[in-house]
């Protein structure tokens, strides 16, 4: 079996309700465990591990907790990312909904060792069953004292709130989503400074991915050098990979990093239906890039994924089969960021209007070479200038086809323009 199963070894085996269940199955044994380490040992085994960031941007998650940990002060937070807003994504929610008590450890690890005193959850608005069972079991940790005053009865004192978003994409950014646990609306702010420095409320703030902070308890467990002999050197551990589209078996699958993308397809979901021939693979959700059918015997591996200026995103696989046009695609992307932009910055703000109707043009093939220009040279400008990851990653599929479906563009193109010519 490709699958291997780490943090999602108890779904299906407990109640997600309960806390007893968890502990049956070393459940915050990880933490027991970190309380009796030196807070830099701790961080010292997760930089063992490399373990990077699951959210999308690959940062190492070491660096983040030695930057908190090196701010001083009495209040600092730790927030958990899961405003899981990007189409095609899926696996946050999963985790949440099945093994929630996994966060809860694994953001308790991450506030002993940096000395932390308060934790957000900031789900998406949308996820009302996740929002209802994360309620409830920090109402169960606080019950049996791992939340609150005097956590285990050692001197550290952490509890956790959740906060729901409304509906907005952008508020999985970091700086937006701490504008919005502040009661603003959600929007970016310029950087530097970093979270890590002036997050929530200006003060010291860790932001981590759901799947970042359940891995956490695993690397306390087995260790960090344990940890990063699973997957590739770049990319160690596990990655939960959201399988959707025109696949037989969609869903939620853990696999080792440095997997093909071909067998995550053929393997986890069973191949195309009606044999159909895939046309196009969309990796990471609506914000990453669109590969060839030709491209996908490449290893699932965040130094790989960065040929296309991108990261392995949150995991999304998305099929696409060759009933389906990539221009009306195209448009659908474009479109969900032109609604989705926050409006704060020009590139993004006006650069998806535009996209939007240059693909428009292509898809009534009224399209000219000088609009196939404007297309790449919008595209590039907006990925290079936009203020936040929504307006920088926005037009990655359509700088991703120019690469690699650049012939259907050129098919598309009504009256080609001649050298020095008018249109």
């Amino acid at each position: 079996m490709i699958e291997l199963k780490w943090i999602t070894k108890r779904i299906g085996k407990i109640n997600p309700l309960s806390i007893d269940d968890y502990m049956k199955f070393e459940g915050y044994n990880g933490l027991k465990k970190a309380l009796d380490m030196d807070k830099l040992s701790i961080i010292d085994e997760v930089q063992k591990s490399y373990l990077r960031g699951r959210g999308g941007a690959g940062f190492p998650c070491a660096i983040k907790m030695m930057g908190l940990a090196k701010e001083s002060g009495n209040n600092k937070y730790v927030i958990c990312n899961a405003d899981e807003g990007e189409p095609g994504n899926f696996k946050d929610r999963y985790l949440m909904e099945n093994d929630p008590h996994q966060i809860i450890e694994g953001m308790l690890i991450v506030a002993f060792a940096t000395r932390a005193n308060k934790g957000y959850i900031y789900i998406r608005g949308e996820y009302n069953k996740a929002i209802s069972i994360m309620k409830w079991t920090i109402e169960e940790a606080r019950k049996v004292g791992l939340l609150g005053k005097n956590i285990l009865h050692r001197n550290f004192d952490f509890d956790i709130e959740v906060r729901s978003g409304a509906g907005s994409y952008v508020c999985g950014e970091e700086f937006a989503l701490i504008e919005s646990i502040e009661g603003k609306p959600g929007r970016t702010r310029v950087k530097p400074p970093f979270p890590t420095s002036r997050g929530v409320f200006n003060l010291p703030t860790l932001i981590n991915n759901v799947e970042t902070f359940a891995n956490i308890p695993l690397i306390v467990n087995i260790g960090g050098e344990a940890f990063a002999k699973v997957g590739t050197k770049s990319s160690t551990g596990t990655k939960l990979i959201s399988l959707s589209g025109n696949v037989k078996n969609k869903g939620v699958f853990e696999i080792p990093f440095g997997l093909p993308i071909r067998a995550v397809i053929d393997k986890l979901g069973e191949g195309v239906a009606n044999n159909r021939k895939i046309k196009m693979v969309q990796l990471g959700g609506a914000c990453g890039p669109i590969i060839p059918e030709y491209m996908l015997d490449m290893i699932i591996d965040f130094e790989r994924f960065e040929e296309f200026e991108s990261k392995t995103g949150a995991g999304a696989i998305i099929v696409i089969d060759d009933r389906f046009d990539m221009f009306d695609i195209l448009l659908r992307i474009v479109r969900f960021f032109e609604h989705e932009s926050c409006g704060k910055c020009t590139p993004c703000r006006e650069g998806n209007v535009q996209l939007g109707n240059l693909i428009q043009k292509f898809i009534d093939r009224k399209a000219t070479s000088r609009d196939l220009i404007s297309l790449e040279s919008l595209a590039r400008v907006m990925h290079q200038t936009s203020l936040c990851g929504l307006g920088q990653t926005a037009p990655t599929a359509i700088i991703s086809t120019l690469r690699y479906f650049r012939d259907e563009f050129l098919d598309r193109i009504d009256h080609p323009a001649t050298q020095g010519g008018n249109q």
